[in-house]
């Protein structure tokens, strides 16, 4: 496998990569891309073009005598933080949060959506789909393409899109725009925005919910009710249209989890299963425990190569110790799996026995034995000729990741409940 001379990544990584003659992958390219306009962007005058434009859409709501000027998609995670804290505190804005009720949470995800309404003073409207319907998705989606979370994204990226045109809202406010920043499909000129396709290509998995009763699935409409995307009249109507902060400002999620930490209590875990990033995804049970670790049964990498990359990109940590990271966490079978299997009545070799046709057979080989094991690992490369010449120097900024010190006895002993889940 050829791996990233920069980051940790390998050529495999999904969505798909592409490594240069100098073995740095697109993702890293676009973020040292990104990182040299940034110093030749004209923040204060993208920020000037988001405060117009939502000045415009807020003054429209007024005009119709809506109460609600703008939609924030939230699940409680640090960029829902962030999020309504600029749009509420620093533009001015009455917005409506909406959220998806997926209904494997965690306490300390509960805790933190709670925390956005009640430090923000903010209405938010919410969907829960039913346990029942929900343990069928997950079931049907992993035998599908080997994921338990498809429900998850597509209730984020379909029922605030619906509640925009209910509540006659056209400005929806998104944070980051994720696929540039992971393998640099779009750069900040292209000022990309909330689009069927791209959610229906990328969150969706290239499913509908139309196509799902067309298969033999067992679902049905009550099942999927949330994920059916409003008509074209509809949409045209209310002008719904969905925007980017991080086209507009400029992003960090680190930063940002440290001011919301500091400014609103945001909350973070204590540890982690399969990853060092304590502040990120950790509002459901699945997103960085079994979804992600079935992501390593089926391409051999997982969510630490996902964090560790990014902190070498943004110079906060050195491709040696990004790889120790790998080593450590990607491998590990999360304590959420048995949450899983206990409670859509499966067996661990029947899960094991749905991936093993989609693990990818340029990482993975069966042995005489009838186990499968990894043909290659990051930790294979540490010093591939062109790793020194890739490298990027470590910032002043390289500490790890720390909670506020005044805050994390208070955080303690909410964090080492968070095993705790809550299934509602």
């Amino acid at each position: 496998m050829e791996y990233c001379k920069r980051c940790v990544y390998p050529a495999n990584t999904k969505p798909g990569l592409v490594i240069d003659d100098d073995g740095v992958c697109s993702g890293c390219r676009s973020f040292e891309a990104k990182t040299i306009f940034l110093n030749q962007v004209d923040w204060p005058g993208r920020e000037r073009k988001l405060r117009e434009m939502v000045g415009e859409y807020k003054a429209r709501q007024r005009e119709k005598g809506n109460p609600y000027d703008c939609i924030i998609p939230v699940s409680g995670g640090k960029d829902s933080h962030f999020q309504v804290y600029t749009i509420k505190e620093r533009y001015g804005l009455n917005p409506l949060l909406v959220s998806y009720n997926h209904t494997f949470n965690t306490p300390l995800g509960i805790r933190n959506l709670t925390n956005i309404v009640e430090k923000l003073d903010c209405n938010l409207v919410r969907f829960t789909t039913a346990p029942g319907s929900a343990k069928r998705i997950a079931k049907y989606m992993l035998k599908r393409v080997g994921d338990v979370t498809w429900h998850y994204h597509a209730g984020i990226m379909t029922f605030p899109i619906r509640a925009a045109v209910q509540y006659d809202v056209p400005l929806m406010v998104w944070g980051e725009e994720g696929f540039s920043e992971l393998v640099g499909m779009y750069n900040l000129d292209d000022f990309v925005e909330f689009t069927k396709k791209k959610r229906q290509e990328h969150s969706m998995r290239g499913f509908e919910p139309e196509d799902l009763l067309l298969e033999e699935s067992g679902l049905t409409r009550y099942d999927l009710a949330p994920f059916f995307y409003p008509s074209d009249e509809d949409l045209e109507r209310v002008g719904v249209r969905g925007i980017y902060l991080s086209n507009y400002l400029p992003w960090d999620g680190r930063s940002q989890a440290e001011f919301v930490i500091d400014k609103l209590d945001f909350e973070t875990a204590q540890s982690r299963d399969r990853t060092f990033n304590i502040y990120a995804k950790n509002d459901d049970i699945h997103a960085n425990g079994l979804h992600d670790y079935l992501k390593y049964l089926k391409f051999g990498y997982g969510r630490a190569t996902d964090d560790a990359s990014n902190e070498v990109r943004h110079g906060r940590m050195s491709r040696e110790r990004a790889i120790d990271m790998v080593i450590k966490y990607d491998h590990v079978r999360p304590g959420d799996m048995d949450v899983f299997l206990n409670s859509v009545g499966m067996t661990e070799a029947e899960l094991l026995a749905m991936v093993e046709p989609m693990r990818d057979p340029s990482i993975w080989k069966k042995g005489a034995d009838g186990a499968w094991r990894v043909t290659d690992s990051v930790a294979n490369h540490r010093d591939d000729a062109g790793v020194e010449a890739a490298r990027l120097p470590l910032t002043d900024d390289n500490r790890p990741f720390t909670r506020t010190p005044e805050k994390a006895g208070a955080r303690a002993q909410r964090d080492s409940n968070q095993t705790e889940y809550v299934l509602l």
